[in-house]
């Protein structure tokens, strides 16, 4: 396998760890409306999250950095052609990311709902911009021969991008109730568990959808195959949650995103940002990489500092394993889990 296909599978990695991990707590602040029915339920949804959340983002981060280093006429026309709904994702991270710090500051009720919408709409925001920009990245845009973008700032944005939109936000909702449904204890878990029962049949329709449409464009029975474990993890996630399993019906849910990205990025190859214009504007892998001496030196660099990051990570999660209840909480606690 060559350097550049080690990095597009390295970049498509990245975007489904982030899609996976930040996924889970895009959905809980989404829900806090729909779940939190009070001021301890919320706090305990919160609290779920607390310790993940800005670590999650440290993905989306490398994700976009690693397109930027090894394939920059890839980051070149994407960044531009997906101005808008980028920029969206950033004022959604960064209200999203205020909000979690100065929500613990004072503890008046309505201190503590201000900043709890805040947090849920800085949530949707990032949700539902990634996913547009993934989709119309994946599906199509109207580029031209340079890579550059036809029309104005709204041009990009057509069903592609609804579609990942809705795709993104559907998944990360039950991805966040499974996970509040294996996280807590109490009443909150049964809403959590009820939510993710009645909704995961439907929210995972426009996910699959996403990936079958690039599987036709230009997928392999490989990619037909993985697409059909997706669609199976579904119904598993179902099945498990209706016997109160969670910890399987969460393994199966993340199964349906593994493999629903496995398909999207495994059909789409070796093209990374298709012209809806013509075929023979498409911007591909060989066309918008460094040179291989360039991803030599980044191979070696990811191999010392990525098993690092990725060491970091994962003691943070099995350092707060354990499931929560909605016990009162010192307000030093609270300062840092909220």
């Amino acid at each position: 396998m060559d350097l550049q296909t080690v990095w597009f599978v390295a970049v498509a990695v990245l975007w489904t760890g982030f899609l996976l991990l930040e996924g889970f707590d895009f959905g809980v602040a989404a829900l806090l409306p729909v779940l939190g029915r009070s001021k301890a339920d919320r706090h305990l949804m919160l609290r779920s999250i607390g310790p993940l959340w800005d670590g999650n983002e440290v993905w989306l981060v490398t994700a976009v950095g690693a397109v930027f280093a090894a394939f920059p006429g890839w980051y070149a026309s994407w960044l531009p052609a997906l101005y808008l709904p980028f920029v969206l994702v950033l004022v959604g991270l960064i209200i999203r990311a205020v909000a979690f710090e100065w929500r613990h500051s004072h503890h008046t009720e309505q201190w503590d709902a201000t900043w709890t919408r805040v947090i849920t709409t800085g949530s949707l925001i990032a949700a539902l911009g990634i996913g547009a920009a993934l989709g119309a990245t994946t599906l199509g845009l109207p580029l031209d021969a340079d890579g550059t973008r036809v029309g104005g700032a709204f041009s990009g944005l057509g069903w592609p991008a609804v579609l990942g939109a809705v795709a993104v936000l559907g998944f990360s909702l039950v991805h966040g109730a499974v996970f509040l449904a294996l996280k807590t204890d109490g009443p909150l878990r049964l809403a959590a568990r009820a939510f993710a029962q009645r909704w995961a049949l439907v929210a995972a329709l426009p996910l699959l959808a996403w990936a079958g449409l690039v599987h036709l464009r230009g997928g392999t029975a490989i990619t037909a195959f993985v697409w059909l474990v997706a669609a199976l993890a579904v119904l598993v996630t179902w099945a498990r949650i209706r016997v109160d399993r969670e910890g399987q019906a969460f393994a199966a849910w993340s199964v349906v995103l593994l493999a629903s990205t496995a398909t999207i990025f495994g059909a789409a190859f070796p093209v990374v940002l298709p012209s809806t214009i013509s075929s023979a504007f498409d911007v591909t892998v060989t066309g918008a990489s460094v040179s291989d001496y360039t991803l030599t030196i980044m191979t070696w660099a990811a191999g010392f500092g990525l098993p690092v990051v990725l060491g970091y990570q994962a003691w943070t999660y099995w350092v707060f394993r354990t499931r929560l209840s909605a016990e009162p909480e010192t307000p030093h606690a609270e300062k840092i889990d909220a």
